[in-house]
């Protein structure tokens, strides 16, 4: 089975790290990662200018573009027979209305929509505590082993959320369904400029759903559904990058 890795962190987040090292016992991975940071971009796509890819390493490839961008380049041009793409370890959860603005779960998006199985994946961070990455690699092992062992219906996608409980050991899981409340929002005015200060830690939750899960301390797993299904990938003519 071949892999394609992103994310939104950029290449050298230690999320994208944790999740390649969880992954790669199970079969071959390609990583194809924005150069730098791209969180909060959405489902942003570069049609308009060149799209500078270096590569970097063996089967490490990074790219001047969105997540989206690297997920259309990785699965036409580099790596067309992927099984799955998968994106992640987001720092920061994405969660309910989280999905149309993040970067991280419109690569698993673009991917659905390109016909390859495809998860996103993230990491809540609980205020005033760090992120312990050994931690998180341990809880998304046996998520990411159970949903890769599935086979998605055309158009489907995961979004998966770990939990940051305060202390180390197993958690939960849930399969839950998106909260659909809105995410609050909140500015502060300081020398002419808007500063955001919602907290997004006391979003308010609806009982059952993603928000309230994750929050609570289990991991979230979503299942969410294109409202299109996409075409299966066409591998290029003069085939993957060497």
């Amino acid at each position: 089975m071949k892999i394609l890795l992103t994310n939104d962190d950029g290449i050298d987040a230690p999320g994208l790290e944790v999740l390649e090292r969880t992954v790669r016992e199970w079969g071959e991975v390609v990583v194809v990662a924005p150069a730098e940071a791209q969180s909060g971009v959405g489902h942003k796509l570069t049609t308009d200018r060149p799209i500078p890819v270096e590569r970097i390493g063996a089967g490490r490839y990074s790219v001047q573009a969105s997540p989206a961008d690297c997920v259309r380049i990785g699965l036409t041009e580099i790596a067309p027979d992927a099984s799955w793409v998968l994106a992640g370890i987001n720092r920061g959860a994405n969660l309910g209305a989280d999905v149309y603005t993040s970067g991280t779960v419109a690569a698993a998006r673009e991917a659905a929509l390109l016909g390859c199985r495809s998860l996103a994946i993230s990491q809540y961070v609980a205020k005033g505590r760090p992120v312990d990455w050994e931690v998180t690699h341990r809880r998304a092992a046996p998520v990411l082993r159970e949903l890769l062992a599935g086979e998605p219906a055309r158009g489907e996608y995961w979004n998966v959320n770990l939990p940051h409980p305060p202390a180390d050991g197993a958690v939960d899981l849930a399969f839950c369904a998106l909260d659909t409340g809105p995410l609050g929002v909140a500015y502060r005015k300081e020398e002419g400029a808007f500063v955001y200060e919602a907290v997004y830690h006391q979003r308010p939750r609806q009982p059952g759903r993603d928000v309230d899960v994750c929050l609570g301390g289990r991991v979230a797993v979503t299942k969410l559904v294109l409202e299109i299904a996409g075409p299966a990938v066409n591998p290029p003519e003069e085939g993957p990058l060497p």
